[in-house]
């Protein structure tokens, strides 16, 4: 695939990631909401308990935002990010309320969906269980869909670590804790010659059978 360098294409790419998780975890329930890529102070992802988006103004949509500055982390972290407020999403259509606080503290009504859901949970002495991270299970998810890092993010020092932070309407969360970026779960290995690439949960030996080349690991 292209490689995700334009803000259109990494709008679009999210969509995409939307639509197989909706189709993973939620047998396809979630209708699409309006994702934006927007910065987030403290929080690398949200969510709005409201419709903040409508069409002509008559059908209201809500919405998922990824933090701008946090893109370019590994795929499968944005990928939680994105789950993350995925279940959000999915226990407000259904009446349950998982978060408290002014909706910033996750309790365990989040933590048990959102851990159904192939996501590692911590707990935050602020945000509750909101600290998000990855499962093997998900990783493996992103390795079957070949997903791929988004290689662009917007200059705001979001993409290093932080907690997540929430304000009134407004579900918010993390992918890592605040110690830092999470190193990348998977191995990506390329094609020296037609620069195909591929994703592994360890480590292989494998080759392009087209090339007829040993596939290398990316640096």
């Amino acid at each position: 695939m292209k490689q995700l360098t334009s803000y259109a294409r990494a709008a679009g790419y999210l969509n995409k990631i939307f639509d197989l998780l909706n189709g993973r975890y939620f047998e396809s329930a979630l209708s699409r909401p309006v994702i934006t890529i927007q910065s987030t102070p403290r929080a690398f992802g949200s969510y709005t308990l409201y419709d903040a988006w409508s069409v002509d103004g008559v059908q209201g949509m809500r919405e998922i935002n990824i933090g701008a500055g946090t893109l370019s982390r590994p795929i499968e972290n944005i990928v939680a990010t994105l789950l993350h407020e995925m279940c959000h999403y999915y226990n407000d259509c259904n009446g349950v309320k998982d978060c408290s606080r002014g909706n910033t503290y996750h309790n365990l009504k989040f933590k048990e969906l959102a851990e159904k859901c192939d996501l590692h949970i911590d707990h935050d002495m602020t945000y509750g269980w909101s600290i998000t991270s990855p499962t093997d299970a998900l990783v493996e998810f992103c390795v079957e869909h070949n997903l791929t890092e988004i290689r662009l993010s917007r200059n705001d020092g979001m993409a290093l670590g932080g907690t997540g932070a929430g304000s009134t309407g407004t579900h918010s969360g993390t992918s890592t804790g605040a110690t830092g970026r999470k190193k990348s779960s998977s191995r990506k290995y390329y094609c020296p010659c037609c620069g195909m690439s591929v994703r592994a949960t360890k480590v292989v030996h494998i080759g392009c059978l087209d090339c007829q080349e040993p596939l290398l690991p990316a640096a």
